[in-house]
């Protein structure tokens, strides 16, 4: 018998922790290879932890509602085989291994030694380089936490990471921490961020009155991680949103023609969402600077697009996944991938990795019957596009013959953005061309 020590994997680039929702089995059960043991979740999405070897559960390290670090061991595996299902064996010291080393010359240690010594005293000093997730970013331009103070943060995470508690603890204790410091006065008093006030906490509200019958629900954590998001996203950018009524009389026509064949032929359906997709993608190829993010006084451009999708899940909660690289798929290709990630979002299949990348984000707040909507900007992308239910209206249509009144399918769409780096024309100028695409929708297009 040997022991394997099941790792939490890494959940992709960002995500440094996650939270046990629940083992699905118990200690003392026998688990087979790729079988998924426990359900977890991260601030990107829920999923499912599968073992890599074969075993009887022997002892569960962490339990319901712990966090666990990414590489961090979450259960103890008892498995038949010492060889190729055991755990990676530890590394041996340098003790252990000095004799089998070729030893350079004497006069070559010397003139290293003391070099590489100082490297990594002060690589062990740095705080891990001030790793820092995407989350802790934003909390700490939110806070206005200076270098020097990030320095000083002792981090509990992977290779000393600094994490969202971490950050958190720290903010929490920040008087103390300021009453302590060993830095000058002076150099506290010149820092020209702190003279700033802090955005208003929750915790400083007015305590709510509460009435007979009144009932109190406490936020699940999907919950929770939406409220934090969006606040944090209108305290970062200052959101503007620009409005047009698309005249989409051709797509509804085309996708009339066309939704029977394509679901005999390929059996599943065929949305909008599709052709909002494509149209939005041309216009950021026209517009490449709305395909940006901001990193302080710097903006990336992004080389890929990659379009997240609003989707509503079944308890009423929202999650976000990205169609990877949707300028190179087909109008086929899209619909395919639109269709997969929305059934797994509702079936919480996803991976971490189909939540993360996006560029750009369009949520459609018509499948509500909403006309409109003032759509909140997903972190770091700096603009969304919502587009609002189709209904049949009388318009005024120009012909060689004169103006006539026709029925024709209407459908407003609302274009938030970030105005730090979007200004008006840009940010007007690309839903014109997202709104001439669609209206101009080719009714010989393939599919």
């Amino acid at each position: 018998m040997a022991e394997y020590k099941l790792l939490l994997p890494s959940m992709g680039e960002g995500v440094m922790e996650a939270t046990i929702i629940s083992w699905m089995f118990n200690e003392g059960d026998f688990v087979k290879e790729d079988d998924s043991v426990v359900e977890i979740a991260t601030d990107k999405v829920d999923s499912d932890v599968p073992t890599p070897v074969s075993g009887k559960i022997v002892k569960i390290l962490k339990q319901k509602d712990d966090v666990a670090k990414i590489g961090e061991a979450i259960a103890i595996l008892e498995t038949e085989s010492g060889s190729s299902e055991s755990e990676t064996p530890e590394p041996k010291s340098y003790e252990e291994v000095k004799d089998q080393i070729h030893q350079p010359e004497p006069e070559v240690i010397n003139t290293l030694e003391q070099p590489l010594t100082n490297v990594f005293e002060n690589a062990a000093n740095q705080n891990s380089d001030l790793y820092l997730s995407p989350l802790v970013k934003n909390i700490v331009q939110q806070e206005n936490i200076s270098d020097s103070e990030l320095k000083n943060i002792k981090g509990s995470g992977l290779d000393g990471r600094i994490t969202k508690e971490d950050i958190l603890d720290f903010v929490k204790n920040r008087g103390n921490n300021a009453e302590t410091k060993s830095a000058p006065a002076q150099q506290v008093i010149s820092q020209p961020t702190q003279t700033s006030a802090p955005a208003p906490k929750p915790s400083n509200a007015p305590t709510l009155q509460l009435s007979e019958g009144d009932e109190i629900i406490q936020m699940d954590r999907v919950r929770k991680i939406i409220a934090e998001a969006m606040v944090n996203s209108k305290h970062t950018s200052p959101h503007v949103t620009s409005f047009i009524e698309s005249d989409v009389t051709n797509v509804v026509t085309w996708r009339a023609k066309n939704k029977d064949s394509y679901q005999k032929r390929e059996g599943e359906k065929l949305t909008f969402m599709p052709i909002f997709i494509r149209a939005v993608v041309k216009a950021i190829q026209d517009f490449p600077m709305i395909n940006v993010s901001v990193d302080g006084d710097k903006i990336i451009k992004k080389k890929n697009i990659n379009i997240g999708m609003a989707t509503a899940l079944p308890d009423g909660n929202l999650i976000v996944p990205v169609i990877k690289n949707a300028d190179q798929l087909s109008l086929s290709g899209l619909a395919k991938a639109i269709n997969d990630l929305a059934y797994r979002a509702r079936n919480k299949k996803l991976t971490p990795a189909d939540t993360q990348g996006a560029t750009y984000t369009i949520s459609n707040v018509g499948t509500f019957g909403n006309l409109m909507g003032t759509p909140i900007i997903p972190q770091p992308q700096v603009a969304i596009l919502a587009v609002g239910a189709i209904v049949k209206k009388p318009a005024v249509i120009e012909t060689e013959f004169g103006d006539v009144i026709a029925i024709r399918q209407k459908m407003f769409m609302s274009h938030s953005y970030d105005h730090r780096v979007v200004d008006g024309s840009l940010g007007g100028m690309f839903l014109k061309h997202v709104n001439d695409y669609l209206e101009n929708w080719d009714l010989n297009t393939e599919i």
